[in-house]
């Protein structure tokens, strides 16, 4: 069978416009960003005289319970563009950036126009953090949507029936070249004891895959005369919101507590593999996750890479990640710790890319999963799109 491109289209409840998309994950590299590009269908006889338009936006919420006082939650836009399509002000040819797009156009016909984003490469990734069982409705969360209406001008009043919403992703992908493996040394001297305790910890390397097993080699070296009761090693998620307030929320997301002792005077060299997944962890509230589309399951969030010299706060929530290895040191006035830590690169690897010649394929088109709100009226309003000035 030939390859097939999968479009995804979605139609305003009106048909005044319809969206069409060749993708929905757009990739940062850093030091650049996928454009969003795609085809918008409109229907004159619907528009009546209206223009078409279509916006690109990033979105931080922050539904925190104790920030959602009378019903407010903390939202702002961190981003947004908007383009008129429809009447277009380029003729199409000038508009057309891709391929995708002008084989979309020549399918659809006159009344299809294209539109053409280039993301900033200062804006956060697609990410949010796990609500727990209860919260329902509540969540911390950086959304990117691409939005599409019908309406008297920009700054007029749209029906929800003439506007469609289509959220897309923004990743990031793991750099071809990994760094050195990471590995970490330290000595503790106790009290009444001659010599002291060596830990010695260490990856096999620096990026994992979602899903990969993570091998963490211990080496207790224990020429003390304590004794070493437990040995735990976990990997760390570490989500910090810096947009709002700087909160940071630690979560182990892969724990082993191994029960190894080592006594006084005794050695031991282990390798410990863990494998951090959000099936052991639905339930937890506050893991950050890759962000998600409707109808479809993610992951535990990726590692932020970020391009130097941009300000954190616009970043919306940040991820990393770290093993710690902690011993567990026995002693008459009670338990102590003897820890290391090693920070560690988990994302997703870069995908295949695209041939060229795919896009002279068959192209399939794929509804778009829609909900409306139970019991809005048809001629029902809201209020402006936009909030302030089309950023640049």
């Amino acid at each position: 069978m030939s390859p097939k491109n999968v479009i995804f289209k979605k139609m305003a409840k009106d048909k005044s416009v319809g969206v069409y998309m060749a993708k929905r994950d757009f990739v940062d590299r850093v030091d650049s960003v996928d454009p969003v590009d795609g085809v918008i269908l409109v229907a004159p006889e619907v528009l009546k005289g209206k223009k078409a338009f279509v916006q690109l936006s990033c979105t931080f919420r922050y539904g925190r319970e104790d920030m959602d006082v009378m019903g407010i939650a903390f939202r702002r836009e961190i981003y947004i563009a908007i383009r008129q399509v429809y009447p277009p002000i380029q003729d199409r040819e000038q508009s057309t950036h891709t391929k995708m797009q002008g084989k979309l156009l020549r399918k659809l016909g006159d009344n299809a126009f294209p539109f053409f984003f280039e993301f900033p490469d200062n804006l956060p990734c697609s990410v949010g953090l796990q609500p727990g069982p209860n919260d329902s409705g509540k969540q911390c969360v950086v959304e990117f949507e691409v939005k599409a209406f019908s309406a008297e001008s920009q700054e007029a009043k749209v029906r929800k029936r003439s506007t469609v919403h289509l959220m897309i992703r923004k990743l990031q992908y793991a750099p071809e070249n990994s760094g050195t493996a990471p590995s970490v040394k330290t000595t503790r001297e106790f009290v009444m004891s001659d010599k002291p305790l060596h830990l010695e910890a260490s990856l096999d390397k620096e990026i994992y895959y979602h899903g990969e097993p993570i091998n963490v080699c211990v080496n207790v070296t224990n020429s003390s005369n304590k004794n070493v009761k437990n040995i735990i090693v976990s990997v760390d998620q570490v989500a910090t919101v810096v947009l709002y307030s700087n909160d940071s929320y630690v979560r182990a997301v892969a724990l082993e507590e191994s029960g190894d002792a080592v006594a006084a005077g005794a050695s031991l060299k282990k390798v410990y593999t863990l494998t951090p997944l959000l099936v052991c962890n639905r339930e937890r509230r506050g893991i950050a996750l890759d962000g998600k589309l409707k109808h479809e399951d993610t992951n535990l969030a990726s590692s932020s890479i970020v391009k130097e010299g941009v300000l954190k706060e616009v970043l919306g929530i940040l991820v990393s990640y770290r093993v710690m290895v902690k011993l567990i040191i026995g002693g008459i006035m009670g338990s102590s710790e003897v820890g290391v830590e090693l920070p560690l690169t988990l994302m997703h690897p870069k995908p295949d890319l695209v041939r060229e010649s795919e896009l002279e394929e068959e192209m399939v088109f794929e509804e778009f999963k829609r909900s409306y709100l139970k019991g809005m009226a048809d001629d029902e309003e809201e209020g402006n799109v936009s909030t302030g000035d089309t950023a640049s």
